[in-house]
């Protein structure tokens, strides 16, 4: 009797520690909204107050992402070097530094408010790409009836911090005003800072990682590694052009007030992207054929939000966008792990690199197509026979460039899903 009430008081002990675990992993998810959607909503108040071009913006997101691909590679071959645990528990603190330097050299140095602001998103886009090896494999670690509906929840949970970010951020801008923008991230830290609360004292769950580096080398012989690199990589790129120039292009491109292009547009994107992975973490199933589908509906919306005449249907295909996309990245790990489930951290890692390029390569490409449709001698032209601005023709040409990702994730996913009908 004693040692049946001791094994019940164990398994809540268990529990609680778990549910702890589970909460700290998505304060972690939100702390990721919070990092890589903070700039694109600061974009055009950076341009005003600093002067800054598309291609300097663009290099931010660059930043960001070539940041996130250097710590997924570093885990890909090394991961069995590090104390995964402890690496895991650091990662809300390193979040918490960058957002300060981010904020507090502006603030301190408005002449080198640049240098600011690639020096606090090296260090939080560390410790995003941190997040992104880690923080899916120890939900996967965690007893779950349905580990793939969890995955989609623990993504879910990122796209519902990108909405409260973006409606947080915009109706702060609206009533402070951009040059203010600093105390907003200043009071953004308090994500990151509960993160490090839920897991101080938590015991996480082990996980899976190569002997050595050569067990790692030995996965790259196979071609499914390859092809669900690239699935992540499409993915990746076709979410993140969308998530980090909407609010740019509602307003430049369409004319769309930025307090209406912000919450119809990049709020209802970053809606829409929370929905689509609740839904499939309710409902989902046949990930395949889901990501298939959602490829096409977004290579429409990109279609339709590059050439439409109508403002409104732009901003309605940029929110749509969200719904299509959502899937992309987490429904490419889910393929993932199942075709490589002894692969552990080694696996997640490569998905994290691919998906990570994507969003370096995507939004930059975007950036530097736009500044050379404005610098190239032909645009006035164009655009007077258009009707449009040079900048409005500049910013559509950009959004047709990332029209180009989704088309290829269209190719991508028709494999995986032939290779899953075949069984």
């Amino acid at each position: 009797m004693l040692a049946f009430g001791a094994g019940k008081c164990y398994n809540k002990l268990v529990m609680k520690n778990d549910q702890r675990v589970k909460y700290g992993c998505y304060a972690t998810n939100v702390s990721m909204s919070v990092v890589g959607n903070l700039s694109p909503l600061l974009f055009l108040s950076f341009r005003s107050l600093y002067g800054l071009s598309y291609s300097q913006l663009g290099l931010l997101v660059l930043v960001n992402f070539f940041t996130q691909l250097c710590v997924d590679l570093i885990f890909s071959f090394f991961s069995h070097k590090f104390n995964i645990q402890k690496t895991v528990k650091f990662t809300p603190v390193l979040t918490a530094t960058g957002l300060l330097l981010f904020a507090l050299i502006p603030y301190l140095y408005p002449q080198a408010a640049y240098v600011g602001l690639i020096a606090g998103t090296l260090v939080f886009s560390a410790s995003s790409g941190l997040s992104e090896v880690l923080i899916s494999p120890v939900i996967a670690a965690l007893p779950a009836e349905n580990p793939e509906r969890e995955m989609s929840k623990l993504h879910s949970v990122y796209a519902w911090g990108v909405v409260g970010v973006v409606i947080v951020g915009t109706l702060y801008l609206l009533a402070f005003g951009g040059e203010n923008w600093y105390y907003l991230a200043f009071a953004l830290i308090a994500v990151p800072l509960v993160a490090c609360a839920l897991f101080c004292g938590a015991e996480l769950p082990q996980m899976q990682t190569p002997e050595k580096t050569s067990g790692a080398l030995a996965y790259f012989k196979q071609k499914n590694l390859w092809l669900c690199v690239f699935a992540i990589f499409f993915g990746g790129a076709s979410e993140l052009i969308m998530e980090q120039w909407a609010s740019s292009y509602l307003e430049q491109a369409l004319y769309i007030p930025k307090i209406w292009g912000d919450v119809f547009g990049v709020a209802l994107f970053a809606l829409m992207l929370a929905l689509g992975r609740t839904l499939y973490a309710k409902y989902g199933k046949n990930i395949e054929k889901i990501l298939l589908l959602s490829a096409i509906g977004a290579a429409a919306c990109y279609l339709i939000a590059a050439i439409s005449p109508v403002p409104v249907m732009g901003l309605i295909a940029c929110a749509l966008t969200g719904l299509f996309v959502s899937m992309l990245w987490p429904g490419s790990l889910v393929v993932g792990s199942d075709k490589f489930p002894t692969g552990g951290v080694f696996i997640y890692a490569m998905m994290a690199s691919g998906g990570d390029m994507g969003a370096s390569i995507g939004p930059q490409l975007v950036g530097l197509v736009t500044d050379g449709v404005i610098a190239a001698p032909w645009a006035a032209g164009l655009a007077e026979t258009l009707g449009l601005g040079v900048e409005q023709l500049a910013m559509k040409a950009g959004m047709l460039t990332g029209l180009l990702f989704p088309l290829a994730a269209i190719l991508t996913f028709s494999i995986l899903y032939k290779q899953k009908k075949r069984g």
